[in-house]
């Protein structure tokens, strides 16, 4: 299943850190989305992720509450092209509507710009600012620990809001925090894998064909994306629009869309293998959360 991507809470300012160890690298903590209550936030309907999802969100603004702190919750941001296609957009009508969804990206900014939570957090004192980060993430990066496929370890707060959340959602808080991280390590990589793979590079090679064909010379479909969505030499729309239609459409004639597709399920399998235990447990813990999840949502805290 895949989880929503966490947004910017408070444009991140909220956000703490995730310590590595291991070529002295750190990364940055997941932080909890930015959620407004408002009519139907919380109708999940029958979407595992979204229930989830709006769960721990529920949960996370009663803790806060608690806290004394003032939380807003609001439905979680659509899927950026980055999530939705992460190698090539292969679906030639969400290309005609979204381009390469700079649309959706400008609309979540504005909300971001927009969100209560922002507001709330930039209008409290130093004090007030400091007690809402270690409130809501912990005082430190401590207590819980994860070695990534790389070798790097990181940690996370065990204490605050999110993990309390987390905690009473997943039941085993230790489990959730290895298994996300290691998993969500195992997404990058697979997708390296994917373009690394002599099976993929031939089937790029008829896409750039059919590209040069529609006028657009771009060796491979990061290339072209690149192009289309330069924040400092943004493209008009319909020019957009076009490229990432033309993307689209040689997918699917060049084959490129089955490769990778086959690719992917291909090396998911292959990593699953190699990271049993996370793996299993992501499933394990998400499967018996639902039902909690539901209920949480159902009596409307």
């Amino acid at each position: 299943m895949h989880r929503w991507k966490p947004a910017l809470l408070i444009a991140g300012l909220l956000a703490t850190t995730v310590t590595g160890c291991g070529g002295g690298t750190s990364a940055p903590a997941p932080t909890a989305p930015t959620t407004r209550a408002a009519s139907g936030a919380h109708r999940a309907a029958d979407d595992p992720e979204r229930t989830l999802y709006l769960a721990e969100q529920v949960l996370i603004k009663k803790c806060m509450e608690k806290r004394g702190h003032e939380y807003w919750v609001e439905p979680p941001p659509p899927k950026d092209v980055s999530a939705r296609f992460p190698l090539v957009v292969d679906d030639p009508a969400w290309a005609r509507t979204h381009g390469y969804g700079t649309d959706l990206r400008r609309r979540r900014e504005a909300e971001v710009r927009a969100d209560p939570n922002r507001k709330y957090f930039r209008s409290a004192s130093t004090a007030g600012r400091a007690a809402l980060v270690s409130d809501l993430n912990g005082p430190r990066p401590q207590g819980l620990s994860a070695r990534l496929p790389n070798g790097v370890r990181v940690t996370h707060s065990d204490r605050g809001c999110q993990a309390a959340a987390q905690r009473e959602l997943y039941g085993d808080l230790e489990a959730w925090f290895r298994a996300t991280r290691v998993t969500g390590a195992l997404n990058g990589l697979r997708l390296g894998l994917v373009t690394g793979d002599k099976r993929y590079k031939a089937a790029v090679a008829p896409w750039a064909r059919c590209m040069r064909g529609r006028g657009h010379p771009y060796t491979d479909p990061a290339e072209s994306r690149a192009a289309a969505t330069r924040e400092d030499r943004p493209w008009p729309r319909a020019k957009e629009v076009g490229l990432a239609s033309a993307e689209a459409d040689c997918a699917a004639s060049s084959g490129l869309s089955d490769v990778v597709r086959s690719l992917n399920t291909e090396y998911r399998a292959e990593l699953g293998r190699r990271h049993p235990r996370e793996t299993a447990d992501l499933t394990r813990l998400e499967r018996e959360a639902l039902p909690r999840a539901r209920v949480i949502l159902a009596r409307g805290d």
